[in-house]
């Protein structure tokens, strides 16, 4: 997951969480969730041996976003319902957040997905997340994979006044990002949520095939909304 707040240009702190299967979820929520807590707390001028000058002096924090691409996305996810219930140090709101091809799945087939439950099983959606949490109650229809699940918390309560949802066509995840952004819509959240869908493109490609023309204007788009 990606934490950038903007003034002049963006500044990009990227967090780096503890990874599976050494340290399974949900310590990766924590870790972003404490990450993004002590770099709004650098909006207090106090002078504190923890905190990086760098921070204080270049960040705007009127101007926070969070992001991030496939799992990256998923913990974004995570963090803007978290911070949709809880305060962030000094009062910092975020501004907004781009889910790139985020990483949802369930046990019931959406979209294209295949219906067969025995290759459902062996996708690596489904095996990677057995992997990463193994404990999770309820499985694959956790609701931190699962966020549209009957019971999950109401995606009303997404802590950001502006989403943007980025899919792309060959994408095995492609139809549970769009049925997210709709979920979004009909939920009652007061903001405002844009979906970008890429078609003829694959799961991260803006990142394995970033010189192609599709992956620049994808990112184009990914900078306009942040700035």
């Amino acid at each position: 997951m990606n934490c950038l707040a903007c003034s002049a240009n963006a500044v990009v702190i990227s967090i780096e969480y503890r990874l599976a299967p050494e340290h399974p979820l949900p310590i990766a929520y924590e870790d972003c969730w404490a990450a993004l807590q002590w770099v709004v707390s650098h909006a207090n001028a106090d002078h504190d041996s923890n905190k990086e000058p760098w921070i204080s002096t270049y960040v705007d924090f009127d101007r926070v976003y969070i992001g991030g691409d496939s799992a990256g996305a998923n913990l974004a996810h995570n963090i803007l319902m978290r911070a949709g219930s809880e305060n962030l140090n000094n009062g910092v709101k975020i501004k907004g957040a781009f889910l790139t091809h985020p990483y949802f799945w369930g046990s019931n087939p959406v979209g294209s997905e295949t219906r067969d439950v025995e290759r459902r099983e062996k996708l690596a959606t489904y095996t990677i997340w057995q992997l990463v949490y193994p404990e999770a109650p309820g499985g694959v229809d956790n609701s931190m994979v699962n966020p549209m699940v009957l019971g999950a918390p109401s995606l009303a309560g997404l802590g950001c006044p502006r989403l943007l949802v980025s899919v792309a066509g060959k994408d095995l995840l492609r139809d549970r990002g769009i049925m997210y952004y709709n979920a979004v819509k009909e939920s009652g959240w007061k903001g405002e949520v844009e979906l970008v869908d890429v078609d003829g493109e694959d799961h991260a490609f803006h990142i394995l095939v970033h010189d192609s023309e599709n992956a620049k204007k994808l990112i184009q788009r990914l900078a306009s909304f942040i700035v």
